[in-house]
């Protein structure tokens, strides 16, 4: 008997083998060719843990490939099943376990999305504040398997400062806990957790996990200021800290990347927003909490940029589209950028990431790698993403014709080469898609 009818007599109807089933888990939103869409095998959709611990077990046994993945919005291809084999859909396992609004936690299934969390803390008062801007498809696990990034990243972090334990099943099919349940903190033994997060599934598959809450701010301001380089930005951002002020969330954007995410404004106006020509950033950034807390911030922040030759941007419509496209995603149908500002290319991105003294250095860097290959630039965002200091997470986007594959394998070229240009910056490969098998040289 083949592992797929073991699986079968296992699992049932949880087993799919039809191609048309198979096809769709076979890419993800990386720039790749038709001829680079990976279909695993067979899929499963378990809705227990049982389900994956049957399914490692049988695995293991027949030494076959497990990919396990989410909502597929990754843009480096981690979860698409380069070695065919099983897949499986983590969305299927989707249940909010418990809500403890005493301890201010939720326990869900590993394929809830981050929206889902959102959704069930609401009631409550509580919120997560881990969210992408692909927060209804981004599950709980994605997130975690890549550390990946937010939009509140300043006050709140990412994944590895809000996720508490995580139930993983290994690669012999054995159930285990890591972390510190519902407490924030432990000094007791190795760091398991902090282990498993932004591991990309290589340690197990993840089937559950414990999340803090925060609660729901009772106000939130968001605003964008011009500043003539991102250089400049930055220090405006270290001098807001060291006035005691802690932004919820803060991005630092360059003046071609506004560009794609006001697209709604382009459509509505059929003209893109008017932004003056010596700016060489646009920062957004965002204030939360007691209505007189945010406006007594806002004063100071509008003051501190005037004194460092920043203006704050006029025409609010401009904030309220990047407002829109980063977090409410409440488009007029068919307008939003995604897909509609690539109907002839994609958006592929580079995500390294540097120290906060060479952002203008790695900039010219991105722009001139972009040109050296030959492809499209799209522009930079600059997401703060470390709790109450300065720490980036870098999307270096350009837009690449999916369908050339001699483009395609320039942006690779391209992308390999950030990395480096990032590494010897004292800085990361990675700062939100992980290594993925792009980075594996």
């Amino acid at each position: 008997m083949g592992y797929i009818e073991e699986l079968k007599n296992v699992l049932g109807d949880k087993v799919m083998t039809e191609e048309f089933e198979r096809f769709i888990f076979g890419a993800d939103w990386s720039p790749r060719t038709t001829d680079e869409i990976f279909m695993p095998d067979v899929v499963i959709c378990p809705r227990s843990t049982d389900d994956v611990v049957k399914t490692v077990r049988i695995a293991y046994e027949h030494g076959i490939p497990v990919t396990a993945g989410g909502g597929l919005t990754g843009m480096a291809g981690g979860a698409v099943p380069i070695h065919k084999g099983i897949y499986i859909d983590g969305t299927c396992l989707n249940k909010i376990i418990e809500v403890d609004v005493k301890n201010q936690t939720i326990r869900s299934q590993s394929g809830a999305s981050l929206q889902d969390l959102v959704d069930a803390g609401e009631p409550h008062g509580l919120w997560f504040p881990v969210l992408p801007e692909s927060k209804w498809s981004c599950t709980i696990a994605s997130a975690i398997a890549c550390d990946n990034d937010s939009t509140f990243g300043m006050k709140y972090g990412k994944p590895l400062n809000q996720v508490l334990s995580i139930e993983l099943v290994t690669g012999k099919g054995e159930v285990i806990e890591v972390g510190h349940r519902k407490t924030r903190f432990s000094a007791s033994g190795y760091k398991l957790k902090d282990l498993v997060i932004g591991s990309e599934g290589t340690l197990g598959v993840i089937t559950a996990a414990t999340v803090k809450m925060e609660p729901v701010p009772e106000h939130r301001y968001v605003d964008m200021i011009i500043f003539p380089s991102m250089g400049r930005a930055v220090e405006y951002l270290d001098a807001i800290l060291k006035m005691g002020l802690v932004p919820e969330g803060a991005h630092i954007n360059c003046k071609r990347r506004l560009k794609f995410y006001t697209h709604a404004y382009k459509e509505k106006h059929g003209h893109d927003p008017k932004v003056p020509d010596w700016a060489g950033s646009l920062l957004a950034i965002i204030f939360a909490g007691d209505r007189e807390v945010v406006d007594f911030s806002l004063e100071k922040a509008y003051s501190l940029a005037n004194e460092m030759g920043g203006q704050v941007v006029e025409e609010r419509e401009i904030v309220d589209n990047w407002w829109i496209s980063k977090h409410t995603l409440d488009f007029p149908p068919f307008k939003q950028k995604w897909p509609a500002s690539q109907k002839e290319k994609k958006f592929g991105a580079a995500d390294p990431g540097v120290p906060m003294g060479r952002l203008e250095d790695f900039y010219e860097k991105f722009i001139e790698t972009a040109e050296k290959y030959d492809l499209e630039v799209l522009g930079m965002n600059a997401y703060l993403e470390h709790p109450g200091s300065i720490g980036f997470s870098l999307s270096c986007a350009l837009f690449v014709d999916y369908r050339n594959q001699d483009e395609v394998d320039r942006y690779r070229k391209y992308f390999e080469e950030m990395s480096k240009i990032a590494v010897d910056m004292d800085g990361t490969m990675s700062t939100y898609m992980s290594d993925t098998d792009l980075k594996v040289p």
